[in-house]
């Protein structure tokens, strides 16, 4: 694939995430892609060494998916980010990072769609978030509401020591969280204070576990 028709397919792919969503490729050593978002722009240029501390360099040197926060020493702003290496024949030829903005400080609420308007809900009521029917479903103390913000935007910018990802359709507040049961094929069962019991998938259940210490 040439470098033209390459640079279109990423761009094309680019159109299908959230416009707060930059996305850079790079090979083993230098990055070869960059599209910024509107929301963030680490003023990567083809070209430029993937330095130590990044994201992407971690996800070379361990050969596999890293997901983290990063402060802004490495590029001058903060970022939330995920970084997956790709192999060809069983060699690594380089990996592709998704960059997400850090929530700003002071915009400490999750605002959904309500019967009569909209709501902003404070971070430590929200009791769970569930993707259904293309929205996100936001389930707080006394309040249900949705909205139209993809549950992995909210993985990236929910408080990392409130909330965590659970499930691919789940994200929860560990705050809210009651009781934890062992359920089927290596997953867990949360029940959470409000009455709701949500699931921990089992490709979510060991990284769960380490977070939780259990």
């Amino acid at each position: 694939m040439n470098r033209l028709t390459f640079g279109s397919l990423l761009d094309v792919i680019g159109e299908l995430f959230s416009d707060e969503i930059s996305i850079a490729v790079s090979d083993t050593s230098e990055y070869v892609y960059y599209r910024p978002s509107k929301r963030i722009d680490l003023k990567i240029k083809p070209g430029d060494p993937v330095v130590d501390g990044t994201i992407a360099h971690k996800a070379l040197n361990t050969g596999q998916k890293v997901s983290e926060f990063i402060d802004r020493n490495v590029f001058g702003v903060p970022y939330h980010g995920m970084a997956v290496p790709f192999h060809q024949d069983g060699e690594l030829e380089g990996c592709v990072t998704a960059i997400y903005p850090v929530m700003t400080e002071g915009k400490s609420v999750v605002t959904v769609k309500t019967l009569d308007g909209w709501r902003p809900i404070p971070f430590h009521d929200v009791v769970f978030m569930e993707a259904k029917d293309r929205k996100t479903h936001v389930v707080a103390d006394a309040l249900v509401g949705t909205t139209t913000r993809a549950l992995q935007d909210y993985e990236y910018s929910l408080p990392r020591e409130m909330f965590i990802r659970c499930h691919r359709s789940f994200i929860v507040n560990v705050h809210h969280i009651r009781d934890i049961f062992p359920d089927t094929h290596s997953t867990f069962m949360l029940a959470m204070d409000n009455g709701f019991q949500v699931p921990v998938s089992q490709s979510y259940a060991s990284y769960f576990r380490k977070l939780l210490g259990f």
